[in-house]
């Protein structure tokens, strides 16, 4: 039986973009839902975001039991988990962005605005930007060297180096990825990265931690 993937609905991403994707990449059943009970039983789920950190921290938290299901589901079920730009910036423990916000805190760390050694580089990073891997993230997992789209002004700054799987660069070094056991964060969009976000998606989808 096809794994059942849950693509959360609360209100902050581009769904349409990322089930199609997800489809395209070789997902069996995609359910778009914000039914904490959906959440709970799915073998996957991914959570997308666009727009302010703020607003996607408060839709999350709006919808009664939602984060608490994912929880169970990804902390204690150990369901694979992607997060995808502010969905991946959730992760963090708190976002800077209008004001200090919480975030689901499963990796430890903030998310600041970007701010370029050099002031003629514009922000926000928007455009294709190299994907790298950082040395203690081996190849032949989730997440590959290559180009990916990207499109925001803050970044997830974890507190554990290790977190970190992939970076890019804008003005200075900026986080492309993190992992850690069941739980991956992309910063670019594999929805608007063509090939290589289609396979991204497609290992995601075959992976198993």
């Amino acid at each position: 039986m096809a794994d059942i993937l849950a693509l959360v609905d609360y209100g902050a991403g581009n769904l349409h973009s990322v089930a199609n994707a997800l489809k395209a990449a070789g997902a069996g059943h995609v359910s778009v839902t914000s039914d904490p009970d959906v959440v709970r039983a799915a073998d996957r789920i991914v959570l997308p975001g666009v727009g302010s950190f703020r607003a996607c921290a408060e839709g999350l938290r709006a919808i009664p039991h939602l984060i608490e299901s994912m929880t169970e589901r990804v902390q204690v079920g150990g369901a694979p988990f992607l997060g995808i730009c502010v969905g991946m910036q959730l992760l963090a423990s708190r976002g800077l962005e209008h004001g200090v916000t919480p975030g689901l805190d499963w990796i430890a760390g903030e998310v600041r605005l970007i701010e370029p050694a050099d002031p003629a580089i514009k922000i926000p990073h928007m455009g294709w930007n190299d994907v790298g891997l950082t040395p203690h993230h081996a190849s032949g997992t989730v997440i590959e060297p290559g180009e990916a789209y990207f499109l925001h002004s803050y970044h997830f700054v974890p507190d554990d180096g290790h977190a970190i799987a992939a970076m890019t660069d804008h003005g200075g070094g900026i986080v492309a990825a993190v992992a850690r056991d069941n739980m991956i964060g992309a910063q670019f969009h594999p929805e608007k990265s063509q090939a290589y976000g289609l396979a991204f998606l497609s290992r995601f989808l075959e992976w198993k931690p």
